[in-house]
């Protein structure tokens, strides 16, 4: 799922401030977006129509936390751009970047760890 920037900017705000009273959430767009209330509520329905957040009873509440849509955007890069193949993607990184000892180790580490973790 894609947020435009403003939609991303206003989600910034709700992640921050957890649930809120929609007049709240006009008054903090307005103070940090320089946004008019009619904007805010053009972008709120966008949110509402993308199933990001509720707004009930003049409460606007996340359905999908920062965490959620962070690894959604990950899952999504790497069907878009490596054909849903996560070896392709550090494979690519991996050929572009100069790694240092500490960090192909942490590379190591992170799958031994995954290993040890689907063994039990």
């Amino acid at each position: 799922m894609h947020l435009t920037e403003a939609e991303k900017s206003l989600m910034d705000i709700i992640w921050e401030q957890g649930d809120m009273p929609a007049k709240e959430l006009v008054r903090l767009a307005d103070e940090r977006l320089d946004w008019r209330r009619t904007t805010m509520y053009t972008i709120l329905k966008k949110l509402i129509e993308k199933n990001m957040v509720k707004n009930e009873n003049a409460e606007v509440s996340c359905l999908i936390s920062r965490k959620e849509y962070e690894n959604m955007q990950k899952k999504g890069a790497i069907r878009k751009y490596f054909s849903g193949s996560l070896p392709e993607f550090v494979n690519a990184f991996i050929r572009e970047e100069e790694l240092t000892d500490d960090e192909v180790k942490e590379l190591e580490d992170i799958i031994s760890s995954y290993k040890k973790s689907k063994k039990s």
